[in-house]
């Protein structure tokens, strides 16, 4: 049997998802390589920030709605079997308000609030609440059983994952991404590279993707814990502002969010937008604190701030020959980079076998 020699750029829920799956056939020698890891907290370094939860965007029919529908027995199988990887079930209550049909999130939450989404036949539990139970100003809203994610506890479960099957892994900044080809550990030069580097393909020698933007999200992340996901398609404070909250298991915290904040690269929290998100949280789900209490009574852990790589055609999932060297990339998940991870890693394996298959062709 031949060995296959696979360099896998970055280290986020795409490369870590990516490995993991092409890791489970032995013939598969994979090195890891990324400038920061699980454990690293920075702005540019985006899987530590996300919620993490499972709330389709992808279109019904679309390559990422393909790839949502494709990752969700993925988590339901962790939510049902592995508890050490912190995905737990969770309820998800999804109001929509037609006013905010054009705003920026609406139009990014589009397919999530549709009255009859494709995804009802793949979640659990779904339903249409009934207008009598809707909140004033809300138009129609939708639950269903979904999973959060506390991505503190499931990224090093993936790594650890990885090292069971073999996976090395290596701290490096790689300027070009054929770099990444000669840097495996087995110094041997790689029969492919994984291109997983997010927003970081913006400025990657050899791809350089000028259609990459930052969005960015803020979220508070508090103790109290109001039992389930809540989500709604906008707010009145401003376009790029959205309103939702999620309890990450295993001790993670609630997550208050948000923004949706196009081409805007700030790290550091907005004390007046952390503020909105409280307050806007409280009333979406007033179960979050005490009877009669506003945002003093949030128990709060900590502000943080990440950039969500958004592609403006969507995730780029493909195929490529560099130089010499051939190039799977996938990177440019947005916001749905949790939801889509197994769909896009499949992907990612189906591409690998036609690079290598004309590889090992060539060694016949």
């Amino acid at each position: 049997m031949s060995t296959n020699i696979i360099v896998v750029l970055g280290a986020g829920v795409s490369g870590l998802t990516s490995a993991l799956l092409l890791s489970k056939d032995p013939a598969n020698q994979i090195t890891v390589i990324a400038k920061h890891m699980p454990g690293d907290v920075d702005v540019e370094y985006c899987s530590p920030w996300a919620g993490a939860n499972y709330l389709p965007f992808g279109a019904e029919g679309s390559r990422l709605g393909k790839w949502e529908k494709a990752t969700w027995p993925h988590l339901q199988y962790l939510a049902q079997n592995c508890p050490d990887a912190g995905v737990e079930f969770q309820g998800a209550t999804v109001r929509v308000r037609n006013k905010d049909k054009n705003s920026t999130t609406g139009k990014w939450t589009a397919e999530l609030t549709k009255p009859s989404p494709w995804y009802r036949t793949v979640v659990p539990d779904f339903a249409n609440i009934p207008s009598h139970q809707l909140d004033p100003g809300v138009d129609n809203a939708n639950y269903f059983t979904s999973v959060c994610i506390n991505v503190a506890v499931y990224l090093p479960w993936l790594l650890s994952q990885c090292r069971r099957r073999g996976v090395e892994f290596k701290r490096a900044i790689v300027s070009h991404v054929v770099d990444a080809a000669t840097a495996h550990h087995s110094g041997k030069t790689a029969d492919l590279v994984v291109n997983c580097t997010g927003l970081s393909s913006m400025t990657l020698g050899g791809v350089d993707d000028k259609t990459l933007h930052p969005v960015r999200g803020q979220l508070v992340v508090v103790r109290n814990d109001p039992g389930s996901m809540h989500m709604i398609s906008g707010t009145d404070d401003g376009d790029g502002e959205g309103t939702y909250t999620m309890v990450r298991p295993a001790g993670g915290g609630t997550i208050l969010g948000g923004s949706y904040q196009m081409d805007n690269w700030d790290p550091n929290p907005d004390p007046n937008l952390a503020i909105r998100i409280m307050k806007r949280c409280i009333e979406l789900c007033p179960s979050l604190v005490p009877q009669g209490q506003g945002i003093e009574g949030l128990s709060v852990i900590r502000h943080g701030v990440g950039l969500r790589p958004l592609r403006e055609d969507g995730p780029r999932v493909e195929r490529e020959k560099i130089g010499r060297f051939w190039v799977v990339h996938n990177y440019g998940h947005g916001g749905y980079g949790y939801q889509a991870s197994y769909g896009c890693a499949e992907t990612v394996l189906e591409l690998t076998a036609q690079v290598l298959s004309q590889k090992n062709h060539c060694n016949l």
